[in-house]
């Protein structure tokens, strides 16, 4: 489903997903990792053990790929499988 009138991801070449394709999908994109960074760097800052950041920094990170994949569907091309560039 394609809430813009340019996708913003278009499909990958190969495999499944989306890459960004405007400006736009690579500001999403951008954010996405700089959130993550962020929020580990906090995370990790006041933790006194290995385990205790990832018990924390794990649900944030599921949450923001969830987050993304949903920003993928509704600005994306649909997704599907391929191998490849179409011939002609």
């Amino acid at each position: 489903m394609i809430l813009v009138k340019k996708p913003w991801f278009k499909n990958k070449s190969y495999g499944w997903g989306w890459t960004p394709a405007t400006w736009q999908g690579w500001l999403i994109l951008a954010l996405f990792v700089i959130y993550i960074v962020r929020d580990f760097m906090q995370i990790d800052a006041r933790q006194h053990s290995g385990s205790d950041t990832l018990i924390n920094f794990v649900p944030r990170v599921v949450l923001y790929v969830l987050i993304l994949v949903i920003i993928c569907t509704l600005t994306g091309e649909k997704p599907r499988w391929s191998w490849g560039k179409k011939k002609k």
